[in-house]
């Protein structure tokens, strides 16, 4: 494969500020949450969120994912009220701190992706692709902010009784080209596409969705890969999240090698790391 054929080209713009991923870029997790299966707890406080965003800014991110409601197997539910208490105060500071940084939201709810996108977010990141509220893509379409739309089935609480494929690869490929094109119709130009690796999909399922990422270059939209310190590492090779990393190291080079367009990472210098050795081998 060339670079051309692994890299889309496209260019995101919201806010003023314009993104070309002619080469691979980093988004970094900040998550606000309790709960978060890895991170939980660590950056809900503002002040603390914000060292933690200037060290990533540091690192080489370029774009921070803010995220408030816990997607993760067997999280708590919380109201939309509490999911914009912790979101919303985040993308402000962030936004009067880092001005030039890409802001994204990592939400379901367009009631919260609404209020987020008044507060100057420049992304939304949806893991229901959609699904989970039928309000969202004509948000995101009358905006045409950029809008990384993930596959999933059913809901955080019943995605895992989900997971039955015949072909894994090519039934999310033709889920997400429906999505994609309800939305392109819409009037939305700006989507990201996220294979959703651990949502409604188990062990090896996402290494066999992993293997088949040139598949989903037939859509011509960028992709996102979301594979940082998940449980298809830490399980496959017997250890925990927090020493996962390694294993996200590899599989994140993998996805670089196959066209994957921006990295969402906990780690974002090891990440810099791997986009700049990767560029080196197209």
């Amino acid at each position: 494969m060339t670079k051309d054929t692994l890299i889309s080209g496209k260019t995101l713009n919201y806010n003023g500020k314009s993104m070309v991923l002619d080469s691979p870029k980093i988004m970094g997790i900040l998550n606000v949450t309790p709960d978060s299966f890895y991170d939980g707890g660590q950056h809900n406080l503002e002040d603390v969120a914000l060292e933690k965003v200037s060290e990533m800014i540091d690192d080489g991110t370029d774009i921070i994912d803010i995220g408030g409601y816990s997607t993760r197997p067997g999280a708590q539910n919380i109201s939309i009220a509490q999911e914009c208490n912790r979101v919303l105060p985040i993308v402000r500071k962030i936004k009067k701190a880092f001005p030039e940084t890409w802001v994204s939201v990592d939400t379901f709810r367009s009631e919260v992706a609404k209020k987020a996108i008044a507060e100057g977010a420049d992304m939304i990141n949806d893991v229901s692709g959609g699904s989970l509220d039928d309000n969202m893509f004509s948000l995101v379409a009358q905006h045409n902010i950029p809008y990384v739309l993930m596959h999933m089935r059913g809901t955080p609480e019943t995605m895992s009784q989900l997971n039955h494929y015949e072909a894994i690869a090519e039934e999310v490929l033709e889920e997400l080209k429906i999505m994609t094109a309800k939305l392109g119709d819409m009037g939305s130009d700006q989507i990201i596409i996220d294979p959703g690796f651990g949502f409604a999909k188990v062990g090896v399922q996402n290494y066999e969705l992993l293997k088949n990422l040139d598949l989903f270059h037939s859509l011509n939209r960028p992709i996102l890969v979301g594979i940082s310190r998940k449980s298809m590492i830490y399980k496959y090779l017997g250890t925990t999240a927090d020493k996962a990393l390694n294993g996200t190291t590899v599989l994140n080079t993998f996805a670089l090698l196959h066209g994957a367009s921006i990295l969402r990472v906990h780690d974002v210098k090891e990440a810099a790391e791997a986009i700049k050795i990767t560029n080196t081998l197209k």
